[in-house]
């Protein structure tokens, strides 16, 4: 059902979209080479919302409400972004607000830590502050990966596949009909961002931002099933598995924010520093970029599986050696090949020779003496060398 919605939701946009003449205009972040209709997010939202509204009762899922209510928020949010442009800081106050209907409403929030540093049960102060963390990075995480064609909405099918999988296995039934709805409106988007010719969209931050919204819930509720050890289908470090599950969008987003900050600019700000932006400057076309990315993600996500009895803080060390790993490997092909464009300064963060702060500090170190000039700038290079790298 989600999906027909979506496929015959998509095509209505697109006409009005076109009348309206709202086009995603190619800029810094985005990676178009061509103006394309946005606001695809309207479909998956609408689908999204109809199919688990019919699918769903109410009675058997009293929180429901509690989780359409937020993602309506973050939709219009997003809307508004879309055709006006809303500034960071008023994005996260919406989703914080977000955050705290999904909590103390929607009673939806982190109870247990799965004994991560021998922490089992947590209290109510703890719970919020780490559940409202954990939604703000989820959904601002999936904004950043909506750069190139069918890379958002291709990690969150991957994504809820496998929580909707779990959940329909372990009779959890109520949050695999909302997982499999989710599936199936981003399905539909899916095929017209990544092969439409005549109908081809982007999400924008209105799917983008709904995407982030219901899958941390999505997170959140998968976590907390699995306290109950005894059930059939347990899965034990669970907290590893969920940021194996989210592991590209989580790592990739903080890394690029660390990116920024130490180059003195804003976490927010635009850039093409990602790594399928990398992919791109190797080479790749989006669709080989985006399966790559899919590809290995699915692949990552069956081997963390297997092994979800090593222990939840030996997984959580593993998936941060093997991401930062798979992270770095392009980075080095671009370095290598000598494949950085110098004329252009928002790419040069890719591989930064180097940055305004340093710029600034080999002014004020050349007043000193030169010799300790020398010495700083080699040491300050180095350092920024090192972690854009990575």
């Amino acid at each position: 059902m989600a999906l027909c919605i979506s496929f015959y939701a998509l095509r209505i946009v697109v006409h009005v979209v076109q009348h309206l003449n709202l086009f995603d205009i190619p800029g810094e972040r985005s990676s178009a080479v061509k103006p394309v209709p946005t606001l695809g997010g309207i479909a998956i939202f609408f689908s999204f919302v109809f199919t688990s509204v019919v699918m769903l009762n109410g009675n058997e899922m009293p929180e429901l409400i509690y989780i359409i209510t937020p993602a309506m928020l973050i939709f219009f949010v997003g809307l508004k972004d879309d055709i006006i442009t809303v500034p960071p800081v008023k994005k996260i106050i919406a989703q914080l607000v977000a955050a705290s209907i999904i909590i103390f409403m929607g009673k939806i929030r982190f109870t247990n830590l799965h004994g991560l540093f021998g922490i089992e049960e947590i209290g109510l102060i703890p719970g919020v502050l780490i559940t409202g963390f954990t939604i703000v990075v989820i959904i601002n995480s999936f904004n950043l990966m909506d750069g190139i064609d069918g890379l958002a909405a291709g990690l969150s099918i991957l994504a809820t596949i496998v929580f909707g999988s779990w959940f329909l296995l372990s009779g959890h039934y109520q949050y695999a009909i909302l997982s499999f709805a989710l599936v199936g409106a981003t399905l539909g988007f899916f095929y017209f961002n990544v092969y439409g010719k005549r109908y081809k969209i982007f999400m924008g931050d209105t799917g983008s931002l709904v995407l982030g919204t219901i899958l941390s819930v999505l997170v959140i509720r998968f976590n907390e099933f699995n306290i109950d050890q005894t059930q059939r289908y347990a899965v034990e470090s669970v907290p590893a598995i969920s940021f194996a599950i989210l592991s590209y969008p989580l790592i990739d987003t903080l890394r690029v924010m660390f990116i920024r900050i130490i180059n003195r600019r804003s976490p927010f700000s635009a850039d093409k520093n990602h790594l399928h932006h990398r992919m791109l400057t190797l080479g790749f076309s989006h669709k080989q970029a985006t399966y790559t990315i899919i590809g290995i993600n699915l692949l990552f996500i069956m081997f963390i599986f297997t092994m979800h009895r090593l222990g939840l803080l030996k997984l959580t060390v593993f998936i941060g050696i093997v991401g930062g790993f798979f992270f770095m490997m392009p980075a080095y092909f671009i370095r290598k090949g000598n494949l950085i464009k110098k004329d252009d300064p928002v790419q040069q963060l890719l591989i930064p020779g180097t940055t305004a702060a340093t710029v600034r500090n080999n002014k004020r170190n050349f007043v000193k003496g030169k010799k300790k000039a020398d010495l700083q700038v080699l040491s300050r290079q180095t350092l920024f060398q090192k972690f854009n790298l990575w």
